[in-house]
């Protein structure tokens, strides 16, 4: 080994303050996680927040929805499923998943340290049996978000809670839509009720608050293909999982960026787009899916985009026995989280 640098080294490092760090991008984090100590929280003490975040119950209440940029907030609400329930467990499930970030290693920020961001609880629901109160509610909740201009970050709940965010956050003008699921979700109404999980997009597109030519649906598949005319008429573009596999997540990539374009975007997972091998606990599960690997860099290949806002939903933790699909859950929040720091770092550069 070269004397020289072994030298250099041990000067540098030998004797090293605990949370002292040279690079700049790194000090950021380790200032914030060590204060001045060579403490770490630990991972399992304390009140379980999403991806670790303080937690501000207060803001809600607040004018300015507590000086935050963007929220974390559970959706609890599950009235909306065609098959299994037990998506009113997800937003527990995700809080409940420890060491997330806080360092993201491709985009080399730590949104934590990015934004002023905190968990503020869950959607207070009026009833626990109306579908249609329990979606006015987030509507009216999301609403508030909004008028703060605070990017919101959402857990359910089930996937009709992503109608009500969008029509909050589409009032002033229609978003763009990046949509990662097995099911397209443009579904007709079934027994009388148009806004259940099967159908929110569609009923997004018809309330005015969601472009269907700037919406992008990846990794559908299983056998109701039937019920997603909607999606090929209104012009969103699909992309089966199949066609993943073939044109592999680049291309795929840059085909949401060709899509989505310039303006608003808004990102929603279903944790059903992944395969049951990576996440079980769902109430719709599909053979054929995605890994958390090509989920990842789906999300990750949206960086130039400019995301407000986003949501993880389906986690049903009581068939994930694992805890594999609340991890993933969890690993998607924290890369739409990133999502929107470095859309938001874009806007004030």
């Amino acid at each position: 080994m070269d004397r020289k640098k072994l030298a250099k080294l041990r000067a540098q490092y030998a004797s090293q303050a605990p949370g002292t760090v040279r690079n700049p991008d790194f000090k950021k984090v380790a200032d914030m996680i060590f204060a001045g100590t060579d403490r770490r929280p630990k991972p399992y003490e304390g009140v379980s927040t999403f991806l670790g975040a303080p937690l501000r119950l207060d803001a809600p209440t607040a004018p300015d929805f507590g000086g935050l940029e963007a929220a974390l907030v559970g959706v609890p609400m599950d009235l909306g499923v065609t098959n299994r329930s037990g998506a009113r467990l997800g937003p527990r499930a995700v809080r409940g998943i420890e060491r997330l970030g806080p360092y993201h290693h491709v985009h080399r920020l730590a949104p934590l340290a990015e934004l002023k961001v905190a968990d503020v609880g869950d959607v207070p629901f009026r009833s626990r049996y109306s579908l249609s109160d329990s979606h006015a509610d987030i509507e009216h909740y999301f609403a508030t978000i909004a008028a703060a201009r605070v990017a919101p970050l959402s857990v359910g709940g089930d996937h009709s809670i992503t109608l009500p965010i969008l029509k909050a956050l589409g009032r002033q003008q229609p978003l763009g839509l990046v949509h990662i699921d097995a099911h397209c979700d443009t579904g007709p109404p079934f027994e009388g009720q148009k806004f259940h999980h099967g159908g929110p997009f569609r009923q997004a597109v018809l309330a005015g608050v969601l472009n269907p030519e700037r919406t992008i649906q990846i990794g559908i598949r299983g056998g109701a293909e039937f019920l997603w005319e909607f999606s090929y008429e209104s012009g969103m573009t699909v992309i089966h999982a199949e066609e993943l596999a073939q044109l592999g997540t680049a291309r795929t990539v840059q085909k949401i960026r060709e899509v989505v374009g310039e303006g608003p975007v808004y990102v929603s997972f279903d944790v059903d787009s992944l395969d049951p091998a990576f996440a079980p606990g769902t109430g719709t599960p599909e053979a054929g899916g995605l890994s958390t690997r090509e989920a990842m860099d789906l999300l990750r290949g949206c960086a130039s985009l400019d995301v407000i806002g986003g949501d993880v939903v389906e986690v049903a933790p009581q068939y994930d026995h694992t805890t594999n699909t609340a991890q993933a859950g969890a690993q998607m929040l924290f890369e739409i989280l990133t999502l929107v720091a470095l859309a938001r770092r874009g806007k004030t550069t």
